[in-house]
């Protein structure tokens, strides 16, 4: 079916910049069919607001809108440096001395095992989904089959702010670095730089082995300039000044949803998914930490420099020429987040224009290269420009939002993919699931609040505390499991993704009230999108297969809800 009867197929021809690529929907096809769409607008909505995709239908309708099929050439060895190169980054490299400096001293190394056991809990809910619905979509994919439509579409908007950036975040990084390399100051000048060139996995590979050969180096040469006098005053900002940078750095951990990204390209998904994930995200925070406490032992916390912090260490201690081996490392490090950033965000933006949530010439994918060349160069575009105009401190608060906001919402679902199945989970226990939920999620909310308003007093805690482990238990004592994973599954459901719900919460509640205001105008500024744009387009995408289902062309699924509301 062509893309310009309003439907879901895709104009299997090269790339076009007519209105058909853009907005073959019927919806769109006049004025006057633009006005009608927009008077239903309410009873659309609803529709979209209750619609559940099917795992049969991302695998394989949706898919199929790129024409072309991406190519299964990575294993667990590539994913694992896929992961690797994803989230090494300015995280460790910049943000390391920012937090250490200014928000919790040495205890930094506390704050990364913090940050790092709420991105392991993550890993284990996406590793579970990314075996089970292998597609380009990632999180939105699996939202879409078990949060419905609506939801995807909010997670689908901040996964792409969370691309957009990340990868201006550490283009920016990337400065710092690139001066001190140059022997200069690292704010004497900023290069606005996003590289265009395809990420591959043999590049990573060797990659990832520079890296560790400059890390052992700085190490090694650190530790011959310790200090441990540095460690004396461990935690200057206490307890709070631990949690506050734990959310900040939690930015330095993010990429490694961008190999659930590549489960359409991996060969065996049940194997290299979990081996790689889990791999990447126990090596990167043995690695953050051992780097931390380097940086803390060589130089009082207080004289840390926040932009190339590990480089200025070397040439304060009186190695000067260690700066550049430092340097060169840390670009090595940041170019290849870069890369491998750009292979994840347009991966997610290929399977959201699959829905035609977002215009489905960004959906294509090259019958040549098998890969989304369209999606990869508008988002890079996108990062190019926020990396222009947004200093460093506001991207990694506003990225930290939106990405716990959205490894929130994967561990509610992984919770509602165990625990509820359309036509076999009974009324009474989807209510129970229901209630359950809602009460992990209030009481976490109630807890991160309390934590932000810094008012003191442990009261609280003793009573939202016992109310996220009574609700817990009763998920785990009187709902019985729906679905048992076919072929990996998170262990201890529903104490882990319950766990991975309250400390990404709890994160959120450490971030300052501004970067939150920045979040709500950009939640904002989707939802008008979407009730302008995005509903319509989805709805007559969603229709036009209900009818070729209904006419036994397609599988049923994609049209309409697969289960009641819950």
């Amino acid at each position: 079916m062509a893309v310009g009867d309003g439907g879901g197929g895709v104009r299997r021809r090269g790339c076009g910049c007519s209105k058909e690529d853009f907005f073959p929907e019927e919806s769109f096809s006049s004025w006057e069919a633009y006005g009608r769409a927009l008077r239903s607008t309410g009873p659309r909505l609803a529709d979209r607001l209750t619609a559940r995709s099917l795992d049969a239908t991302e695998l394989h309708e949706v898919r199929a809108r790129s024409g072309a099929d991406m190519k299964r050439d990575l294993t667990w060895w590539d994913l694992a440096w896929f992961g690797v190169g994803a989230v090494i980054g300015a995280g460790i490299f910049v943000l390391t001395g920012q937090e250490a400096r200014d928000a919790v001293g040495p205890a930094v190394v506390i704050s990364y095992v913090v940050s790092g056991v709420s991105a392991m809990l993550s890993v284990f809910c996406y590793t579970e989904f990314a075996v089970e619905i292998p597609v380009a979509g990632g999180s939105f994919a699996y939202l879409r089959v078990e949060l419905g439509d609506f939801m995807a579409f909010v997670a689908a908007g901040n996964i792409l702010l969370e691309y957009c950036i990340g990868g201006a975040a550490v283009a920016r990084a990337w400065t710092s670095y690139f001066a001190t390399l140059l022997n200069h100051h690292p704010n004497d000048f900023r290069i606005h730089a996003v590289f265009l060139s395809a990420a591959s996995s043999r590049f990573d590979s060797v990659v990832f082995v520079v890296l560790v050969v400059v890390f052992v180096f700085v190490v090694v040469a650190g530790l011959t300039k310790a200090d441990t006098a540095n460690m004396r005053d461990f935690m200057p900002f206490g307890p709070r000044g631990i949690f506050a940078a734990s959310a900040v750095l939690f930015f330095a951990y993010i990429g490694f949803d961008a190999v659930s990204t590549m489960a359409e390209e991996t060969k065996n998904p049940a194997r290299d998914i979990p081996v790689g994930l889990v791999g990447a995200m126990a090596l990167t925070t043995a690695l953050y930490c051992v780097l931390a406490v380097t940086l803390c032992l060589m130089v009082p916390y207080g004289s840390i420099d926040p932009d190339a912090p590990f480089s200025v260490a070397f040439a304060d201690r009186g190695m000067d020429w260690a700066k550049y081996i430092v340097a060169f490392g840390a670009l090595k490090g940041m170019t290849t987040v870069l890369l491998v950033s750009a292979v994840g965000q347009a991966r997610y933006l290929t399977h959201i224009a699959r829905t035609h949530m977002m215009p489905p010439w960004l959906a294509q994918v090259h019958p040549r290269t098998g890969t989304p060349v369209n999606a990869t160069v508008a988002m890079l575009l996108a990062t190019a420009v926020i990396a222009f105009f947004t200093d460093l401190n506001i991207l990694s608060n506003l990225l930290s939002i939106s990405t716990l906001f959205i490894f929130m919402l994967v561990a509610v679902a992984l919770l509602v993919r165990r625990y509820y199945v359309s036509g076999e989970t009974s009324d009474v226990d989807r209510n129970k699931l229901v209630a359950c939920i809602a009460a992990i999620l209030a009481s976490s909310v109630a807890t991160a609040t309390y934590w932000g308003l810094n008012r003191g007093g442990w009261v609280p805690y003793a009573v939202t505390v016992p109310v996220w482990l009574a609700a817990t238990a009763c998920l785990w004592a009187l709902v019985p499991q729906a679905r048992a994973p076919k072929l990996w599954g998170v262990p201890m459901v529903p104490w882990l993704p319950s766990a991975s719900i309250a400390i990404n919460v709890f994160l959120l509640g450490s971030i300052d009230s501004k970067s939150f205001m920045r979040f709500g105008i950009w939640t904002a500024a989707l939802l008008v999108y979407y009730l302008f744009v995005g509903l319509h387009a989805s709805y007559d995408t969603a229709k036009a297969l209900a009818a070729e289902a209904n006419a036994g062309k397609v599988e049923d699924g994609d049209a309409k809800p697969s289960a009641p509301p819950m």
